[in-house]
C-alpha cells in the first residue's frame, strides 16, 4: 500500500488531467475545480478503499466520473453552449466521402484495438483528440461514451433533439476515428 505523503503526491500530479477532463464536461471551471475536489478528497478520506486491482488514475478517474455526473444533474440546465461553425463541419465531413458514400480513403487496419485501448499512450492520444474535437461534440461523446448517461438525459440536459444529438455523435466519432487513425494508428503499422 503506498503511504499517504506519496498518496498526495501521485493525485496532486494527476491533478491538472482531472481537471482538462472535468472542464471537458463541465464547462465550467468552478463545478470543474469541485468535482476534483471532491474525487481527490473521497480518496484521501479513505485510502484503504483503494484496493490496487486497477491503477490510481483508473480508480480516481471512475469516482471522478460519479462526481461530473452529480453536478451536471444537480446544475439542472446548462446554458446553450455558442454554435459550432456547420458550414466548415460539413465541408469536414464532406470531404471524406466520396459521391457514391464511400470513404474517400479506405481506413488502415488498427490491429489489435483491446490490446492499444490498454496502453498508458492511447489515453493521452484519445484526450489530445477529444480536446480537438468542437467543445460540444466533444461534451455530447463524453457524456455517452464515458459517462454512459442515456439520450434522453444528454438532449434534456444539452437542450437537443435526439436526431441532434446523433449528429453530434457521428461526428465526434468521424474526427475521432480521423484524428486517431493520424496521432496513433499510423505510428503503429
Amino acid at each position: 500500500m503506498t503511504s499517504i505523503p506519496e498518496l498526495h503526491q501521485q493525485l496532486e500530479s494527476m491533478r491538472p488531467a482531472l481537471f482538462r477532463f472535468a472542464m471537458l464536461q463541465l464547462r465550467n471551471e468552478a463545478q470543474a475545480e469541485d468535482a476534483v475536489q471532491e474525487a481527490l478528497l473521497a480518496i484521501l478520506e479513505k485510502p484503504g478503499n483503494f484496493a490496487g486491482a486497477s491503477s490510481l488514475r483508473t480508480y480516481v478517474t471512475g469516482i471522478l466520473k460519479y462526481k461530473i455526473i452529480d453536478s451536471l444533474r444537480a446544475a439542472g440546465k446548462e446554458k446553450q453552449l455558442p454554435v459550432e461553425d456547420e458550414e466548415s463541419e460539413a465541408d469536414l465531413i464532406d470531404s471524406l466521402f466520396k459521391k457514391n458514400g464511400h470513404t474517400v480513403e479506405t481506413a488502415r487496419a488498427w490491429g489489435e484495438p483491446d490490446a492499444s485501448l490498454s496502453q498508458k499512450d492511447f489515453f493521452r492520444i484519445l484526450e489530445i483528440c477529444l480536446e480537438k474535437l468542437p467543445a460540444k461534440t466533444a461534451r455530447v461523446f463524453m457524456m455517452r461514451e464515458w459517462l454512459e448517461l442515456e439520450t434522453e438525459e444528454i438532449c434534456k440536459e444539452l437542450d437537443l433533439s435526439t436526431s441532434n444529438l446523433w449528429v453530434l455523435l457521428f461526428r465526434a466519432r468521424l474526427r475521432l476515428r480521423e484524428c486517431l487513425d493520424l496521432n496513433w494508428f499510423a505510428n503503429k503499422a
